[in-house]
């Protein structure tokens, strides 16, 4: 029997996400529960927006939930590299054999041409996609253009004709009409492959047999059965497991719940009960236990049991939860070791302490001062709003626009944060400090504290975004209606420059 081999692949292009984390659990458990083997693969040829601090906090993230890999970048293994980046010529050599083949193709449609073809598709109500412009073009001409220095694309032969029919592990026989599939761009103008062609080239090559991802991977699979059958490959078997939803049934946002694993590791909880949230998501145990380990899980998995009901990702019941944790599976001793590594953990410290140090005569001075850095939701009203030159409704839009300003932000930094301030401020024609009065009491839960640009800077985004989530709704929330306006409002302020004004 072939071993059984699973992967995580995630992208290092912002913090490690809740979803990233579920995913590779049940990927592990499988793998574990088959006595296979489960991979971790950096998925990184989006060069403009991978970054190296964000693969280390994924692979940090997914350590300190216990989720540890078989084979992967740090720790190596027989089928490396492990990073996209470092496997060009691997990619080159098999889109080379898909040219040769003429089941791919060079494109050198501008984006221009693409879009003027996209927009009359949608005028027609057709399904948008690649118009075959280029597959009739003759090896000479497309050498010529090449040798001319022409920019191209290289994208894949896709049937007209037919559907695609595969098997899915949890939903049975799944249907695609050829025609609702585009012909995929397989390597990109700067010689990097997509992630589609990345994904295949990769699973086959690592040898994974089963491939366990987000049901939003469902559309795209036809894409991947092809390449698969293009080069002779075996397909591995598909499961793609519910999306996490919001309270409200939505898909899991970073808009409406903090989806960093970063978050829930800085707000406390404890990396057990985050993973057995976790592995309650769309499954249950057999003796309908809420408490277990992850060794219990595997012990006891079924991953066709998996319920395909859209499981939600429920704050307070994983509130609930952590605290069963803290009472029932911690001594008194065992709590003090945690919370001191919790609260005192030198990284932390060393953003602190340079904020508070000049302004304390006591060490009994430092929790009044900085307690919030400890805190989690700060217990806040309107009347902390109340500013001489802000109304409630001006405060109100100014955290507004700074927690949508955070969100975009290239990188967490404190430069970026500090000209986001600046830019609000000058947007609303105020002086710094009254800009900054709002987010002062969202984010220290006082008027006057230590800088809040700093304080924010070492709090992290994730929990920054969550108190400025809090203060909004202390002040009333914003409706549909009103988030219509003040997004309208937002894309001037989007455009506006501090310089130019």
């Amino acid at each position: 029997m072939t071993q059984v081999r699973t992967r995580i692949a995630p992208s290092p292009t912002g913090d490690p996400h809740v979803g990233t984390a579920y995913i590779a659990l049940f990927n592990r458990n499988f793998a574990k529960q088959h006595n296979g083997q489960f991979v971790l693969r950096i998925e990184d040829t989006d060069q403009t927006r991978s970054t190296a601090k964000s693969e280390t906090d994924i692979l940090n993230a997914l350590k300190w939930l216990g989720l540890d890999w078989d084979e992967g970048p740090d720790n190596g293994g027989p089928h490396g590299p492990y990073r996209q980046s470092q496997r060009s010529d691997i990619y080159r050599e098999h889109i080379n054999q898909l040219l040769d083949n003429g089941q791919a193709f060079h494109c050198f449609c501008t984006a221009d041409r693409l879009n003027e073809v996209r927009a009359e598709q949608m005028a027609n109500k057709q399904t948008p996609g690649y118009d075959g412009h280029c597959l009739s073009l003759s090896k000479e001409e497309v050498k010529t253009r090449l040798d001319n220095g022409e920019s191209s694309v290289i994208r894949m032969r896709v049937p007209t004709d037919g559907e695609c029919v595969f098997n899915d592990r949890l939903r049975g026989e799944i249907r695609i009409n050829w025609s609702q599939i585009d012909m995929q761009v397989l390597m990109k103008s700067d010689n990097l492959p997509t992630y589609h062609f990345a994904n295949v080239v990769d699973d086959h090559l690592m040898e994974i047999t089963h491939v366990i991802r987000g049901e939003e991977w469902i559309n795209s699979t036809p894409k991947h059965i092809l390449l698969y059958q293009h080069f002779g490959w075996d397909v591995p078997e598909f499961c793609h497991m519910p999306l996490l939803r919001n309270p409200d049934k939505s898909k899991l946002s970073k808009r409406k719940n903090p989806t960093s694993i970063n978050y829930y590791r800085d707000m406390g909880y404890v990396p057990e009960a985050v993973v057995n949230y976790l592995g309650m998501m769309g499954w249950t145990m057999p003796d309908g236990r809420e408490m277990f380990s992850v060794d219990e899980m595997i012990d006891h998995f079924d991953i066709d049991r998996v319920s395909l009901g859209g499981p939600v990702f429920d704050v307070e019941k994983l509130n609930w939860l952590n605290g069963k944790y803290l009472r029932e599976r911690f001594d008194d001793e065992a709590f003090m070791q945690a919370y001191a590594e919790w609260a005192f953990n030198p990284d932390k410290l060393k953003m602190v302490v340079p904020l508070i140090k000049e302004r304390v005569e006591r060490f009994s001075d430092v929790i009044p001062l900085a307690g919030f850095f400890l805190s989690g939701s700060l217990p806040l009203s309107e009347a902390d709003f109340e500013h001489k030159s802000l109304q409630l409704e001006d405060s109100r839009r100014l955290l507004q626009f700074a927690l949508w300003t955070f969100e975009g932000l290239p990188a967490w930094e404190r430069e970026h944060i500090s000209g986001a301030c600046q830019k609000l401020a000058g947007f609303e024609s105020l002086k710094i400090r009254e800009a900054l009065f709002p987010l002062f009491v969202a984010v220290t839960g006082k008027a006057v504290s230590v800088s809040v640009i700093d304080s924010m800077t070492a709090l992290g985004l994730d929990v920054t975004r969550a108190r400025l989530r809090d203060a909004i709704n202390v002040l009333g929330g914003v409706s549909k209606k009103e988030a219509k306006r003040l997004e309208k409002q937002y894309r001037d302020f989007d455009s506006f420059d501090p310089e130019a004004s």
